[in-house]
């Protein structure tokens, strides 16, 4: 493989985990991002982001000098062989994708990029993005070309070197065929395509991930009433390989920082193009209605109304080895929570108080002292292994609400507490202590 000058422009998850993974693989890579103190402190091999291999990955591109870390893109990609965009693409208004951040990043580099090389587009955009790009460029000796990232947090750096597969797109074949062979020692499948629908692989691919969440959950609230076992259903279902075990684990909703912006946009520029994607609207409103189905378990298990209640609560990040919240389904039950006039204590091992609306404990044991009630919302290992006879002594209460189906319902049971999951049968009396 011949080493390329890279340029990543962004150093949030997407770009951090470009950047080194990219000089992992032997590249000469340039991170720049606008803030002043987080350059300094990732040109230092501090890495403020919870992600396994990550800070290894920076610090070996560090000592090997293949990497490095500077604020502002204008000099930086002045010799560069390709300018990959990782910059923020969140929900702006109506659940369109707010593409301010590209736009402006383009402008900053649109005068010095060399001729030949390549504007890539790595961050989640709408359809049209690349020819939009283009046209703002205005640079028919640059050429621009859509990358979709398929990290999944927790798991970015294996995601990156070892994916499914490597989607490139651009209405330049030969240019996107130059993008594709930077990754020339990763093994996957390369798929290569037109921008258009390079673009929407991203987004066809998130939402359908959402639509089969939302599906998952609903079978287990129809388990909870017709008496069926959610687990054994869906490891029927998941043999099947047209459908798969993946995604098939009920929860308290889908959320971070993909899910429901993607799902957003992806509504919005359907209605752009004149599709009413139906489906998709329901899977979303779905989404909501089992967070309120997580409230009304837990106001049941309190006696049904939670004003003055105390709640112990188990996880806010999105999911488990990540300490990110951005539309957590955790958080947002403990604030409805809190809403309703619960006490609500929190603990995750990964997050840090103060949050708005309820008090963010450092251990799971101070979470369960004098509550009512605990709720696991997010499924974190250690959970499983807390000391539940211990908890029961510390508990005012005695109901375990196990939103993530995550723990053993014996050890609770044994404890003298009660539990309830997803889509589970409810034991009705206690095991013996």
């Amino acid at each position: 493989m011949i080493a390329a000058r890279i340029v990543v422009v962004g150093t949030g998850y997407v770009g951090l985990t470009t950047g080194a993974c990219l000089a992992g693989l032997g590249h000469q890579v340039t991170c720049v991002d606008v803030d002043e103190a987080k350059v300094a402190r990732l040109a230092a091999g501090r890495v403020d982001i919870l992600e396994p291999d990550l800070a290894g990955l920076v610090t070996r591109g560090l000592s090997t000098r293949r990497l490095r870390f500077v604020v502002g893109a204008g000099e930086a990609v002045r010799d560069a062989d390709a300018v990959f965009l990782c910059v923020p693409t969140p929900m702006g208004s109506g659940g369109a994708a707010d593409l301010r951040a590209v736009e402006a990043a383009t402008a900053e580099i649109r005068e010095v990029l060399p001729p030949g090389s390549a504007l890539v587009t790595k961050s989640t955009v709408p359809v049209g993005t690349s020819a939009r790009i283009a046209r703002a460029l205005c640079r028919p000796d640059v050429a621009v070309v859509s990358n979709p990232e398929f990290l999944r947090e927790g798991t970015a750096v294996a995601d990156f070197l070892g994916p499914e597969r490597i989607v490139v797109g651009s209405d330049d074949e030969a240019a996107a065929r130059r993008v594709a062979a930077l990754y020339e020692d990763v093994p996957a499948p390369v798929v290569v395509m037109d921008a258009a629908s390079a673009e929407l692989v991203k987004y066809a691919a998130n939402c359908f991930l959402a639509v089969k969440l939302s599906y998952v959950n609903s079978i287990a609230e129809l388990c909870e009433r017709v008496g069926a076992d959610v687990f054994k259903v869906t490891e029927g279902m998941g043999y099947d390989r047209r459908i798969g075990g993946a995604y098939l684990t009920p929860g308290p909703g889908w959320g971070g920082s993909c899910l429901p912006k993607d799902t957003g946009a992806m509504l919005r520029f359907a209605e752009s193009a004149g599709f009413d994607f139906g489906l998709l609207a329901a899977a979303a409103e779905e989404n909501l209605r089992q967070r309120d189905r997580i409230v009304a378990k837990v106001a049941g298990a309190v006696g049904g109304t939670l004003a003055g209640s105390r709640i112990g609560v188990l996880g806010l990040a999105f999911k488990a080895g990540t300490n990110d919240l951005r539309d957590s389904p955790a958080l947002g039950v403990a604030s409805v929570l809190g809403a309703h006039g619960a006490e609500v204590t929190a603990y995750d091992p990964a997050i840090g108080g103060p949050l708005p609306g309820m008090s963010v404990v450092d251990d799971a044991y101070r979470a369960a002292k004098g509550a009512d009630a605990i709720v696991v919302l997010t499924e974190w290992a250690e959970f499983r292994r807390l000391d539940w006879p211990f908890v029961a002594e510390l508990m005012a209460g005695e109901s375990v609400v196990d939103a993530r189906n995550l723990l053993d319902p014996a050890a609770v049971l044994d404890a003298g507490l009660c539990w309830q999951g997803l889509g589970r049968p409810r034991p009705r009396v206690h095991a013996p202590a």
